[in-house]
């Protein structure tokens, strides 16, 4: 058993749809306080909705954290692998009268909510089957009745001292008894997190304000069987431009990992913009390392308020990323974004490098590289410079393809940039970089020879000059 004063924290997912960004900014805010105070980080797959849960997002989720470099110390721990453990756990609770066996059919419960409502009360199961005895509930279920098990809810105060929120208190009166297993094999959610969380000595509970509601029921079945009480922070929710819920969808995107990585995010510059949906480093730096992330996070600058998704930080962060990262690293994952004969070239880093500038997200990269795998066609009109006119651009393509044939070495730079400074550097230079690119827009002429090379960039100036003499 590990020692129960050491930080020990949890991502506990459900495999019933693609990592959430969400989930992922809780997972990071976990990691970076168990690291901060030299922890463990656990990941935890609450599976126990069988109808729903699937292998594949189980297989996002573990893909998903290590895309992101979030890697925890044990784990995957599957609750569809520790039925046993909770079945223990639900007799103990039924034996020292802390549940019982409720057989009220849907009609019951709905006929029970409604009276409730016309007498003006907030609805919550009314106890009826509280009474029944653990050997009639026995025989019942042994003639097939169907049942579940809930929780029998002490009416009283209850104090929590959450890290993010401070003093909440809750009245566990409005509760009512709530189900906490649908059979033996079937634990509900907040049981079986609390069974997890004592088991695995998680000593911080660190998720989404959405689970404050839960909070109660959990300290309740910790406080029936035994448990230390865990310390709760409550993390903001990520809202919508609109101010609304995060939901499957915020803007062209959807709310995931897997879509964030397929649209040409960087890892750090998806963890990066993560990191303040909720936190303020308290200063002007916005850059972070996951490494610096972790010396300088702290939960008093975890705000209460949401925490709105904002599209155009996210594409300045990863700007940002594309521009700094190593670019052997770079390269290796604009690979996946880019045809076979892109990514096999020899000019590929060279084409990277230079378009790095430009791009916004790795995507970018087939469309503002592609001149200099294949030149474009295009008309021989684009080759003049505002009010001049095509055979003046033919006349300086001229002059340049003399220079190009001639110079050797690092000297034809300087000489095409000596001849435009003499007749004008838009006449020259402007004809010379359509031709060299076939866009209007696009790197310098001299970027692109140093990624095509000086006998491809020849050619495509003689090309140029074939258009205009047609």
């Amino acid at each position: 058993m590990a020692d129960k004063k050491k930080v020990r924290v949890r991502i506990a997912p459900s495999p019933t749809g693609l990592l959430h960004v969400g989930t992922a900014r809780t997972a990071l805010f976990n990691y970076l306080f168990a690291k901060k105070n030299n922890g463990d980080f656990i990941l935890r797959i609450e599976d126990t909705d069988k109808e729903r849960s699937e292998k594949k997002y189980e297989e996002d989720i573990v893909e998903s954290l290590k895309w992101l470099g979030l890697a925890w110390d044990e784990g995957p721990v599957r609750q569809s692998e520790r039925t046993e453990v909770y079945k223990k756990y639900l007799e103990k609770l039924l034996e020292g009268g802390h549940a019982y066996w409720c057989f009220c059919t849907k009609d019951d419960l709905e006929a029970q909510r409604e009276s409730q409502m016309t007498n003006g009360h907030a609805p919550k199961y009314s106890g009826h089957c509280r009474e029944v005895s653990l050997d009639e509930a026995e025989k019942r279920l042994g003639s097939g009745k169907d049942a579940v098990l809930r929780f029998k809810v002490q009416e009283k105060e209850i104090l929590v001292k959450d890290v993010v929120r401070g003093k909440v208190q809750f009245d566990t009166s409005l509760l009512g008894d709530f189900v906490i297993a649908k059979s033996f094999d079937e634990p509900l959610y907040n049981f079986a997190a609390v069974i997890d969380d004592h088991e695995m000595n998680i000593t911080h509970v660190i998720r989404g304000e959405d689970h404050l509601a839960n909070t109660p029921k959990q300290i309740l079945i910790q406080e029936a069987l035994g448990f230390d009480r865990s310390e709760y922070a409550h993390l903001p929710l990520i809202l919508a431009p609109d101010k609304s819920k995060l939901s499957k969808r915020v803007g062209d995107l959807d709310a995931t990992i897997q879509s964030l990585k397929k649209h040409g995010y960087m890892p750090e510059a998806v963890l990066n913009f993560l990191l303040l949906l909720g936190w303020n480093p308290g200063d002007e730096k916005e850059a972070f390392s996951l490494e610096e992330s972790v010396k300088k996070f702290d939960f008093k600058k975890v705000q209460k308020g949401g925490a709105i998704f904002n599209e155009e930080k996210l594409n300045w962060f990863n700007s940002h990323y594309i521009r700094e990262a190593d670019i052997g690293r770079l390269a290796n994952m604009a690979k996946e974004f880019v045809p076979k004969e892109f990514a096999d070239s020899s000019m590929f880093e060279k084409a990277l490098e230079i378009e790095r500038e430009r791009m916004k997200w790795l995507t970018d990269f087939e469309e503002l590289a592609g001149l200099f795998f294949k030149l474009p066609d295009y008309p021989a009109s684009k080759l003049k410079w505002k009010t001049s006119d095509v055979k003046t651009a033919g006349k300086h393509l001229e002059k340049v393809l003399g220079i190009m044939e001639e110079s050797l070495g690092n000297g034809l730079e300087g000489r095409v940039m000596e001849y435009a400074d003499a007749e004008g550097r838009g006449d020259v230079l402007w004809p010379l970089r359509v031709a060299l690119s076939g866009q209007e827009k696009s790197p310098g002429p001299f970027e692109i020879i140093e990624v095509i090379g000086r006998e491809e960039a020849i050619g495509r100036v003689k090309e140029a000059i074939k258009k205009i003499s047609k």
